[in-house]
This record gives structure tokens, C-alpha cells and sequence, in this order.
């Protein structure tokens, strides 16, 4: 079956992946080659000045200039920091490729001579650490230098290229922001839709996977209350440490024993606060959640379950109906990330004829979160794929798995992609999207 599957895959394909046959390649590769010095020296100052959500004023700067100096009629402040760059080249489809540009509130810890020592501000005014701990800095270097060599190859291809620089990934705000300030609407609407993703695989590799890619998340606060008093007499009071402690525990039986067996979910508490001292019993304690699911209708059994155990243990506890605890659902849910499968085949077929085939990996799905999902959501459902591009030393991952210990990965204050040969992987599969997208026929 499998082999069956090839032999159709590749007569489907075959006038896409003609460019690659043409010299094309060759092109591509001298551009890069040439190019490459410089993509790495905005790469590293791209490292060393992160900017949030929502703050990428710098980033969105530097990336906008690169794109209008190339020829692209650039818009800049789309969604707030989001950057819109189109370059029309006759008939033909249009294909929008995706970099996202905020970084994580969180320290530096690899040593690189280029690492960040960011204090920078977040959303609410306040000193922040920053890191490009999930290759957003990457990311964005590559749409730059996807965008040198497509614009250079113009006699190469037909249709119409649309680059964005988008906002707020990390907060899963970036692309609704974008698509409410009319993305789709004030610029050329695509018919496909391309991203990559640095991530933990060896530096060198594409691994792609079609269907479902990324998970539906949820964040959830949970405020659990009762009746505080002094340690020496709990029987006074109405524990919430205790109570607190009884539902982290209870939240832990929904995935093993409400949904499924082998249905994928999780149920994350990721931080719990509460008290002051020794001998006091407060009167709360404060929760915080992540929820993943690959569907809606398990994303929304689990936040329901999360309201009834809470208040039927508060209940249990006897704590007074009016100090119940209340479960706050943020107001955005970041849906799940399907790449549209026919699409997702087209493109690995195309990675390997531009790539070593070895290099080109089939993936499984994972419960990170990304609002590309957004893209493919709006009414008429354009075809989108996302991919992720290997960014770890393979010696780093070698001497890992020898000594039993973990690979950094993306938010991790160790993660340091080697920006040689990640960015020249990832702007040349951008590349090859485009041109097979967007082929003359």
C-alpha cells in the first residue's frame, strides 16, 4: 500500500517539482549561499533583542525595511506590530507565508556569545527577561530570506506572494488580531497558506505531518476558597490547601477515566498559590491550568469537568455555597491546527525532491498550541500547512541520548539553534512552497 501511495504521489506531482529540474535549485542555493552572512548576522541581532507580545515594535521595524527595500508593498502596525508584505507577479494562485516575530518573558541561559540579556517591557508596563527560547528569531530571518529569493527568481514564477511578520504567537492572539484588522480582506486573500517551525529534531531535517498537528488549548484559573484560621485549629476553618490539593488530584482522573481510552488530552496544573506562613490557614488558593485536546467537543468535556469536580469536592469539604470555587476560562481559546492533508502531502513530496529524502520525516502530532490555526478557520478554509525545520546540533543530540539526559528544546533557557545549516533548510523549503505553488504552467 505504502509503495502505491508513492508511485500515485509522484505522478500527481510531477509538473509542480519541474523547477527543481531546471536548474532552478542551483539558483536557489548560490542565493542562499551568497545571502548567508548576512541572514546570519540579522539572526543574532534578532537573538539579542527580543521583544514580547504585542511589543515587537524593533523586530516588525527591521523585518519591514528588509521587505521594502526588495521591491514588496509593505504595510506595517496590521494587528497591531503585525507586518504585511506583497509582491504581485502576474497571474496565478496567492501564497501567504507566515513568520512570527514575539519572543518568551523568560532569561537566557546557553552562553552563546549572542545570547540576550534583554530587560525589556511587557504588555502591562513592567520589566521583563526576554528570550527567543521558540526560534521566533529564526523565523522571521527565514522570511526574510525566503523573500531575497523569491524576488529574485520572478522569472521563476506566476501568482502573487504575501509575507507577514505576525504578532503575539506566544499568547495566541497574533493571527485573530491580523485577520480582525483585515488581513484577508485588505490584502490579496490566498489560496494556500505556509509556516515553519524551528524546533528540537537535528538541524538539517524537515518533519511534516498532515491532519491534525497542533492541539486546541486552554487556559483555565481556578480560585478555590473556604474559611481561613489559625493552623493550631483547622477544625475551625474550612481548609482550601486541602481542598486545593484533593481537586489537582481529582483533575487527574478525566483524561483516565472520562474519555476514551487512547483519546489524546491533557490536564496540566502548571502553578498553585497559596498562604502566607506556617501556622495560618488562608482562605484561597489560586490554580492555573493548561488544557489539550484535539478536538472541540473533548476541549469542551474537559473544562466541564473541571467545573463539577471543583464545586462537588467544595461541596464535600463543606464549604459554604457561597465561597464554591470559581473556574474562569480565558476568554480565547487557540484551536487545534489541522494542515490540510492534501496540501501537507504536495509539500513533502516537493521537500524531498529539493532535499535529501532522509532529511524529510513524517511527524506525529503535538500537544503544543499555535494560533496559525487561525488561517485556516475563517469561511472559506484555505489550505494551510505548517511544518517544523530540525535546529539542534546532532553532536548535542548524540551526547544526550548517551548519557540518558534531555535534549533542549523550544522553552527551554538552553535552547540554541545552530543557525547553520536551520536557516538554509528552512528558507529553502519556504522556497520550494512557493515555487511549486506558485509554478509557471
Amino acid at each position: 500500500m505504502k509503495s502505491l501511495r508513492c508511485l500515485v504521489f509522484v505522478f500527481v506531482l510531477a509538473p509542480g517539482l519541474l523547477p527543481a529540474a531546471d536548474g532552478v535549485r542551483d539558483l536557489v542555493a548560490q542565493k542562499i549561499a551568497a545571502d548567508y552572512p548576512a541572514l546570519e548576522a540579522i539572526y543574532k541581532d534578532l537573538h539579542a533583542h527580543p521583544e514580547l507580545s504585542f511589543m515587537e515594535s524593533r523586530t516588525a521595524a527591521l523585518l519591514a525595511q528588509e521587505l521594502r527595500t526588495l521591491g514588496y508593498a509593505v504595510t506595517e502596525k496590521v494587528g497591531n506590530t503585525g507586518v504585511v508584505a506583497v509582491l504581485q507577479n502576474g497571474p496565478g494562485p496567492t501564497v501567504m507565508i507566515r513568520g512570527d516575530m514575539d519572543a518568551l518573558p523568560m532569561a537566557e541561559k546557553t552562553g552563546l556569545p549572542y545570547a540576550s540579556t534583554a530587560a525589556v517591557k511587557n504588555l502591562a508596563g513592567q520589566d521583563s527577561p526576554a528570550m527567543h527560547s521558540c526560534a521566533h528569531d529564526m523565523h522571521v530571518t527565514g522570511l526574510i530570506g525566503t523573500a531575497r529569493v523569491l524576488a529574485s527568481l520572478q522569472d521563476r514564477w506566476s501568482g502573487t506572494l504575501v509575507l507577514i511578520g505576525q504578532p503575539a504567537e506566544e499568547i495566541g492572539a497574533g493571527a485573530t488580531a491580523m485577520l480582525h484588522d483585515g488581513l484577508f480582506a485588505r490584502f490579496p486573500h490566498p489560496d494556500y497558506v505556509v509556516a515553519l517551525h524551528v524546533g528540537e529534531d537535528a538541524a538539517g531535517t524537515v518533519r511534516y505531518v498532515p491532519g491534525p498537528t497542533y492541539a486546541n488549548v486552554d487556559s483555565v484559573d481556578i480560585l478555590v476558597r473556604g474559611v481561613g484560621g489559625h493552623g493550631a485549629r483547622p477544625q475551625s476553618t474550612r481548609d482550601p490547601v486541602v481542598l486545593a490539593s484533593q481537586i489537582v488530584l481529582a483533575l487527574q482522573t478525566i483524561v483516565s477515566r472520562e474519555l476514551k481510552p487512547g483519546t489524546p488530552a491533557v490536564v496540566t496544573i502548571g502553578a498553585i498559590n497559596g498562604g502566607t506562613k506556617h501556622n495560618i490557614i488562608p482562605d484561597q488558593v489560586k490554580l492555573q491550568l493548561t488544557l489539550r485536546s484535539y478536538d472541540d467537543a473533548v476541549a469542551d468535556h474537559l473544562v466541564a469537568s473541571i467545573r463539577r469536580i471543583c464545586e462537588n469536592l467544595a461541596r464535600a469539604a463543606d464549604v459554604p455555597a457561597d465561597l464554591l470555587p470559581v473556574v474562569t476560562l480565558a476568554e480565547t481559546r487557540t484551536p487545534v491546527t489541522v494542515n490540510d492533508p492534501a496540501l501537507t502531502q504536495r509539500l513533502a513530496g516537493v521537500f524531498r525532491t529539493w532535499l535529501a529524502p532522509e532529511r524529510v520525516l513524517a511527524g506525529e502530532a503535538a500537544t503544543y498550541g499555535e494560533d496559525f490555526s487561525q488561517y485556516a478557520r475563517t469561511a472559506r478554509k484555505v489550505p494551510a500547512c505548517i511544518f517544523w525545520v530540525g535546529g539542534n546540533d546532532p553532536a548535542v543530540i548524540d551526547a544526550a541520548q548517551r548519557s540518558g539526559s534531555l535534549v533542549p528544546s523550544n522553552h527551554s533557557p538552553f535552547f540554541a539553534p545552530l543557525p547553520e545549516p536551520t536557516l538554509k533548510t528552512g528558507i529553502t523549503a519556504l522556497t520550494a512552497a512557493a515555487l511549486d505553488l506558485l509554478a509557471k504552467r
